[in-house]
């Protein structure tokens, strides 16, 4: 999976939704601008190839007031499939929020 091909889909608005971002994303304030925008202008920070049904990737971007959002989302190929968002803890991660904290 590739941020190319994240961002195609996401600006084709070929996304589904699943019912655990939309509880996470209403339960932390997080708006669907807000991740549309983190996946448009994001990077893939991690890659889980094996995850079922489909590959998966964690996304670190950023709202549109600069807040880092981190978006998990796999795909088909066809869809995107966005799973989870959050805002990253900074005692999880290091300075820059792209890389787990060494613990």
């Amino acid at each position: 999976m590739t941020i190319e091909d994240v961002v195609i889909l996401c600006k084709k608005r070929s996304m589904r939704w699943t019912s655990h971002i939309l509880e996470r994303i209403l339960y932390r304030g997080i708006s669907i601008e807000d991740i549309e925008n983190a996946v448009i202008n994001g990077e893939i920070i991690e890659q889980y190839p094996n995850d079922y049904p489909y590959p998966s990737c964690l996304l670190m971007g950023y709202t549109k007031t600069g807040k880092v959002l981190h978006v998990v989302c796999g795909s088909d190929g066809i869809e995107l499939w966005l799973i989870t968002a959050y805002y990253p803890n900074s005692a999880q991660w290091t300075d820059d929020f792209r890389q787990r904290s060494k613990i």
